[in-house]
């Protein structure tokens, strides 16, 4: 039955359940063992959420509360099912997926961050992921090797 002949309420609710699902990612789902584990614990979590939800007694509340977690139960059960993971880096010559990489710019900024892969990846902790244009760049590079990157220059001058 359409919600066309169902009461306002009951449409409304049924426009609040029908959230988009997280967008997927089309690259490799490259992941370090630290984000293996994260995306475990997330779907985790998002199971626990909607086995909440499924307490509610009031079936539009119900739908209204299980949207999220549905949602997300879709995602991190996808994210895991193609997670690829990759092993820390055994050198630390050139940059790698998992590797710790320190370079300098034009201007002076020093910035260090861990490559890792996109639903780990957290530029303000540290991290950033192996399709970032800056990771592309260094990756397969070596320290003392420059790179540009824009109009700035960027020196590896440690990987770990």
């Amino acid at each position: 039955m359409s919600v066309a002949f169902i009461k306002e309420e009951s449409a409304e609710t049924a426009a609040e359940t029908l959230l988009p699902d997280r967008q997927i990612s089309p690259h490799p789902n490259l992941v370090t063992e630290a984000g293996l584990k994260a995306l475990e614990l997330q779907l985790r979590q998002a199971r626990e959420a909607y086995d909440v939800t499924r307490t509610i007694e009031d079936v539009n509340e119900r739908r209204r509360q299980a949207a999220g977690p549905l949602r997300d139960l879709r995602y991190f059960s996808e994210r895991v099912r193609t997670a690829q993971l990759v092993p820390d880096p055994t050198s630390s010559e050139t940059v790698a997926f998992g590797s710790t990489v320190t370079f300098s710019r034009d201007d002076g900024g020093v910035h260090t961050y861990r490559i890792v892969g996109e639903d780990e990846a957290d530029p303000k902790a540290g991290s950033i992921s192996y399709i970032s244009p800056v990771a592309r760049r260094l990756m397969g590079k070596a320290v003392g090797d420059i790179v540009a990157m824009g109009d700035q220059e960027l020196e590896i001058i440690a990987i770990s």
